[in-house]
């Protein structure tokens, strides 16, 4: 696949989990944050497991689970159990505008960790875009209102969500030097979601009842996440990280917040001149970034 696929592949991953924070709204309103967790992963898995059964030219799954368990579990946990957990026992006690502002170090983390592990060097253009983007962030978060930065106050929940933005920083770097490369991307994110899904529909069941009396509203919104903002999200993600490397994929990360902002659009929810702004410093950084170097990018293609 062209890198230019690829990008267009992250910036739906990037889409759908932006939607995602507008229709958590709709889903917490009858599950729990950890049976929201739990049922969303565990759907998904059902779907991609059935998917790659039914894929022509299957490779013998067992085999390749058999192989490479471990690696599966290990990313499982890191990536989508102990990401999830965190980040929802973290939002007991942080604020949304906290919360925001540790995650948008997420792509810094990532391209040092990819730096240090992987021996991925960022490059001139990724080192310009990096700060460039955070700050478009930052905007987006204050709604143009930087002065709020100085008025956050730290809680319990701060130390969690930092957790929880280096699960998610490993995920990326782990995802690239582990995940097989002689297996398919929807296989290999079959068994990554599976392998997470299973330690959250295990501690849901110790600690979050069913919903009896699940609205329509919740369940769409529910079917909506599993689908776009899980299948999807992370088969592409995985299929990006798989193409261009942790630390250049994970700078896509600086666009959630900015398509959060721009899908509450769709229900009544209009940005502030500041947040436009914001959206458009990302952007520029984003591009910065992603600026090909013809002599690497040409020809580029993934194992999707």
């Amino acid at each position: 696949m062209r890198v230019f696929g690829v990008y267009g592949l992250l910036l739906l991953a990037t889409v759908f989990w932006g939607l995602n924070f507008v229709l958590a709204g709709f889903v917490l309103t009858d599950f729990s944050p950890t049976g929201s967790a739990a049922w969303r992963f565990g759907g998904a898995a059902v779907i991609l497991l059935v998917w790659v059964v039914m894929m022509p030219a299957t490779p013998r799954l067992w085999l390749v689970l058999r192989s490479n368990a471990w690696r599966y579990l290990l990313l499982g946990i890191i990536g989508i159990s102990g990401f999830n957990l965190l980040f929802f026992e973290a939002m007991r006690t942080a604020s949304a505008d906290t919360a925001a502002l540790i995650m948008a170090t997420n792509p810094l983390l990532t391209t040092f960790l990819a730096w240090m592990v992987l021996g991925e060097h960022p490059g001139w253009q990724r080192l310009l875009a990096l700060p460039v983007a955070l700050a478009g962030v930052l905007v987006v978060i204050t709604e143009g209102h930087l002065g709020r930065l100085f008025t956050l106050s730290l809680v319990p929940g701060d130390a969690l969500m930092l957790a929880a933005d280096v699960c998610w920083a490993f995920y990326n770097v782990l995802t690239r030097l582990l995940m097989p490369k002689s297996v398919s991307a929807p296989v290999n994110t079959a068994f990554v979601v599976t392998a997470g899904a299973l330690v959250l529909l295990g501690v849901a069941a110790m600690s979050s009842p069913v919903p009896v009396n699940l609205s329509p509203t919740a369940g769409w919104a529910m079917i909506v996440m599993i689908v776009f903002g899980t299948v999807l999200a992370y088969l592409f993600w995985n299929t990006g990280i798989a193409a261009l490397g942790a630390g250049r994929t994970a700078l896509f990360m600086n666009l959630v917040p900015v398509f959060a902002m721009l899908s509450a659009m769709g229900f009544g929810q209009m940005p502030t001149p500041g947040q436009w702004l914001g959206g458009a410093i990302v952007f520029a950084g984003l591009l910065l970034s992603v600026l090909p170097d013809w002599r690497v990018d040409k020809g580029l293609r993934s194992s999707v």
